[in-house]
């Protein structure tokens, strides 16, 4: 018999070798110079990987150990989503897939951490790039004649293009660069140039459909309900929280509606350093937080404006803030901010009140950065590394309500302190909620087959009111990843019910949830419910 932390490690080695860029991000060793294999044969020699894992846990003896408990969760149900997505939509079979893999294989070497070793590194990059033509051949085979919705083969071509930009223009900007990536990276541009001008294909449906969303709610995330109650739940919320902006609203001074309120909100930009502004914000959030949790301020947070190199990369899923490599962290993570240019629009975009929530708390602070460095010290081996922000999103997705559910959660525990947020910022607090039940809600629709990727559209611009420049990208990868946005909400709604419940002080509370990492929130919440039976958490 195997135990639950053994058959963990063995599925994170063929993890890496069905996904080396993952592995990169995780700082999985001797995977660096690979792309994912993406051959004829991939997605039965995968299957096959799974299945036999799968059969594995026949062999594994019952957990018995908090962490074992959440390795065998977060196993079994990886690998029955693994599986389910084969059977329903291989990623191969995505045009985006392709893309996003070829542009994070190079971008994921690029990052601060993997410049100790520039030499081991510059020589994986430069196989990376000499891969990325022969890869994007295959998806070619794959991809021949296939149906694909419209908006993900035109996110492919966007991504495409980024990416042959970043190879062409920004990479020689890199301090990797010498003159042996100048051909592999001119060959790898040219091949994603023309795989953006090769993508046609007929139309498909967007929706995955309710048994396969089910699966994900109640396998991936381990809800105990599925998409009709959770449609239900969001859409009275909703109402609910419009209700309370409307409230909020009429105890500010103006006589304005809400949306009014958030337009004078965000024409407040910081005066002067705006990188100062950024790290004062994100040392107040930590200071003043200590009353309610212990912040990682033993691990360093270090904001800088984006490298040339990565402009350009807008297309791409690149993030101002990446969870630093689990398993090679280093002793501190770098926060990208993007300089504003010259237009007042690109200056409102830093506006005080969103890079506090944002920025400072939601990422930084006693959000992400918290949280990613207890899940690294978490004793469960698969929820050190879950939360990895990977090629198009994080390495387990079952580990997704607890991630974004405790990010969106810290924005609100600020609240508790007494002058932390102006009661304008409260205002913006309630319409991030409203915002994640919107999400919720379109998740939900749009992959019960309720309505289409217009219809998602015109309820994020005329109900939702979300930024009209960032409509077309949420509803396309609300359409790629199913069950992704649902999770934002339901996970907060999941930690402020457990919260309630156990009725902790905040600091036992919060330090014991951190302490499990990456995993469902509702497992976490039954092993803290557990533990508060045992005596092991007083009030």
């Amino acid at each position: 018999m195997t135990d639950p932390h053994d058959q963990a490690r063995a599925y994170l080695r063929a993890h890496a070798q069905l996904r080396p860029v993952d592995a990169t991000f995780m700082g999985l060793p001797g995977h660096d110079h690979q792309l994912p294999p993406a051959g004829p044969d991939a997605v039965g020699a995968e299957r096959a990987t799974l299945e036999a894992l799968q059969a594995d846990l026949a062999h594994m003896r019952a957990p018995q150990t908090a962490a074992e408990r959440l390795d065998a969760q977060l196993l079994s149900a990886q690998l029955t989503t693994a599986l389910a997505e084969l059977d329903r939509a291989p990623r191969q079979h995505s045009p985006a897939w392709y893309t996003g893999e070829a542009a994070f294989g190079v971008i994921s070497l690029l990052l601060p951490g993997h410049l100790d070793d520039p030499e081991v590194t510059r020589d994986a990059l430069r196989v990376r790039l000499e891969a990325i033509p022969a890869f994007l051949a295959q998806a070619r085979a794959h991809l021949q004649g296939r149906a694909r919705p419209d908006d993900v083969a035109e996110r492919a071509r966007r991504e495409a293009r980024a990416a042959a930009h970043l190879l062409s223009t920004g990479l020689p900007r890199h301090p990797l660069w010498n003159d042996t990536l100048r051909l592999p990276a001119g060959r790898a541009a040219r091949a994603l140039l023309a795989y953006a001008e090769d993508l046609s294909g007929p139309d498909a449906p967007v929706a995955c459909g309710e048994a396969h969303l089910d699966l994900l709610m109640r396998v991936t995330h381990a809800l105990p309900f599925g998409p009709r109650e959770a449609l239900e739940r969001a859409t009275e919320a909703f109402a609910r929280l419009t209700a309370r902006l409307e409230a909020q609203a009429r105890g500010l001074p103006g006589d304005m509606h809400w949306t009014e309120h958030l337009a004078r909100l965000e024409a407040r930009v910081p005066e002067g350093d705006l990188l100062g502004t950024y790290r004062e914000l994100h040392g107040r959030a930590l200071d003043a937080a200590r009353p309610l949790l212990t912040p990682a301020d033993d691990y360093g947070l270090d904001f800088a404006f984006l490298p040339e190199w990565a402009e350009g990369t807008g297309d791409l899923y690149f993030l101002f803030y990446r969870s630093p490599a689990p398993l090679r962290p280093g002793t501190g993570s770098r926060y990208w901010v993007t300089p504003p240019g010259p237009d007042p629009a690109d200056r409102r975009a830093h506006n005080c009140a969103f890079v506090k929530l944002v920025h400072a708390v939601h990422h930084g602070s006693i959000g992400h950065h918290t949280h990613n460095a207890r899940a690294r010290q978490a004793d469960s081996v698969l929820a050190r590394v879950a939360g990895t922000d990977c090629a198009s999103g994080i390495a387990l997705l079952g580990a997704g309500t607890m991630v974004e559910g405790w990010a969106c959660y810290a924005e609100d525990l600020l609240a508790e302190i007494p002058g932390f947020y102006t009661p304008a910022e409260e205002l913006l607090l309630t319409q991030f909620e409203r915002r994640n039940a919107a999400s919720c809600i379109v998740d939900l629709k749009l992959h019960l087959g309720e309505w289409t990727l217009e219809q998602a559209r015109a309820f994020y611009r005329d109900e939702a009111h979300f930024a009209p420049a960032r409509i077309w990208a949420e509803t396309t990868r609300n359409a790629l990843f199913p069950a992704s946005r649902l999770m934002y909400w339901l996970g907060t709604e999941t930690i402020k019910a457990l919260r309630a419940e156990l009725a902790l002080p905040a600091r036992t509370f919060h330090d014991a949830l951190l302490a499990h990492g990456h995993a469902p929130a509702t497992v976490v919440a039954d092993e803290l419910r557990a533990q508060y039976r045992q005596g092991a958490l007083h009030r």
